[in-house]
């Protein structure tokens, strides 16, 4: 793994920010979901810092990245550190550049005095969630995860008068 250099995406990393994301999107059946573009990738990401981004390389090779954002607990009174995609090619998996990326967010949340990590993982994913629970991370299976998509929340607004 002495090969591996992780690092902060910097603007000019947008649009391989978002092949990742595609990339991603393909490997989890969700390519018709992903409607971001390189502008809404340099605002969210580089302008308003709302999520965060980690871009890891084998030598100058773009291998994975682990996009991130702070939420926040109300009973631990504390931030979190929230792991939106966790992605690495599947030509450089297995060796140990997902736990690098991962290990990598645990210094931040740590050094951010965040009160815990969550991420969600799709129900077929065996690999990650094998993975996940490999470092110690447990399921939260009493909870459930629910959306409202910007079509909805456009029909509830518009219910408001």
């Amino acid at each position: 793994m002495s090969k591996l250099f992780i690092r902060e995406a910097r603007e000019e990393d947008v649009q391989l920010i978002l092949d990742f994301i595609k990339e991603l999107a393909v490997y989890e059946k969700m390519e018709a979901d992903v409607i971001a573009t390189p502008a809404s990738i340099l605002q969210h990401v580089c302008i308003e810092k709302n999520a965060h981004c980690l871009l890891a390389f084998e030598e100058e090779m773009p291998i994975g990245f682990a996009l991130y954002f702070y939420n926040f607990s109300t009973f631990l009174g504390k931030k979190g550190l929230y792991l939106e995609d966790l992605f690495v090619r599947p030509e450089h998996r297995a060796k140990g550049y997902g736990k690098a990326l991962l290990m990598q967010l645990v210094q931040i949340a740590t050094q951010e005095n965040c009160g815990r990590m969550e991420w969600s993982v799709l129900n077929w994913n065996t690999p990650a969630i094998d993975f996940y629970q490999s470092l110690g991370a447990i399921p939260m299976d009493e909870w459930k995860v629910y959306r409202l998509t910007e079509s909805a929340m456009g029909k509830l607004v518009g219910k408001i008068s």
